[in-house]
């Protein structure tokens, strides 16, 4: 006997994880530069300390975040965040201080900062600390069975992308069922589409997980439920803000490495130079920091 549409069920493509009917919306930030990916290092659980531009990158990504209806609008709701989730290494850590920081100064409050194990970047074992010379001279297979066939291989003494899978998703599922408690379930019997439906003030919970591209990528797998091969399909920039969008239990990804907010931060110096200045400098490169990205 097939259920009526307008029960609570899990939609098509909605992942386990997801309380049936949730109305709810995730953002990740990526941390800023760190020292190591100056340096060409793998991270991996390893602390590195955010550079001088990485601390920027990350008060800057508070002061979008504080703003979201500013142009270019992010589609996010215009309130206070309800949960601020961040890796417990310290480059997450600090980026989600700098953020929030700028956040208040802005005038939106954020709750007491969080950790959280689950969110904590891959580990990659005997490469963290090496260049990716270094790693190619003495990992060779392994790094390009990594970069392949990400389920079939890992660093030697590192995570398997199934270990990382099982914390992501036990850390997602709590914190998705305290966004839902308390609420009445939302419907799909409403616009898929963007552009259509009468725009109305966005009273949905969000929350805003700090942390790394390596789980992002597996966030991502586990919030649209995909099979991890479909890991390097996603890619997060340094200090870039993505948004995932759970309509009635179902994930939609609504916006991936926005980054507008680091358009006048280089990878020389914080700087904020006008449009005008930047184009007359043919040595100027606003691409530059923004396209940068942390090894794995």
């Amino acid at each position: 006997m097939s259920s009526s549409p307008n029960e609570v069920a899990r939609p098509s493509g909605a992942a386990p994880l997801i309380p049936a009917g949730l109305d709810a919306v995730l953002v990740l930030l990526r941390h800023g530069q760190t020292q190591f990916i100056v340096e060409d290092r793998f991270q991996g659980a390893m602390e590195a300390p955010l550079t001088e531009l990485g601390e920027e990158q990350a008060r800057r990504a508070g002061r979008r975040l504080a703003v979201p209806t500013a142009a270019p609008p992010l589609p996010i709701p215009d309130s206070a965040p309800f949960a601020v989730v961040h890796s417990p290494l310290g480059r997450a850590r600090r980026s989600a201080e700098l953020a929030t920081a700028e956040m208040n100064a802005a005038g939106r409050a954020t709750p007491p900062l969080r950790a959280d194990a689950g969110f904590c970047e891959i580990g990659q074992g005997d490469w963290e600390g090496l260049t990716d010379k270094e790693i190619t001279a003495r990992f060779g297979d392994s790094l390009a069975g990594w970069r392949r066939w990400p389920t079939q291989y890992n660093a030697p003494g590192g995570e398997t992308l199934d270990d990382v899978r099982n914390r992501v998703a036990a850390s997602l599922s709590t914190l998705l069922a305290q966004m839902a408690e308390g609420l009445a379930p939302g419907t799909l019997d409403r616009h898929q589409v963007l552009g259509y439906g009468k725009k109305t003030a966005d009273a949905r919970r969000w929350s805003l997980i700090v942390g790394h591209g390596g789980v992002f990528r597996v966030v991502i797998c586990g919030l649209l439920d995909l099979p991890l091969e479909h890991f390097w399909n996603f890619d997060f920039g340094l200090a870039a803000i993505a948004v995932v969008e759970i309509r009635a239990g179902r994930a939609v990804l609504r916006a991936a490495n926005l980054d507008s907010h680091l358009s006048f931060v280089t990878g020389v110096a914080v700087s904020d130079r006008t449009a005008a200045d930047r184009s007359a400098d043919p040595n100027s490169s606003e691409s530059t920091e923004r396209n940068a990205t942390g090894a794995l």
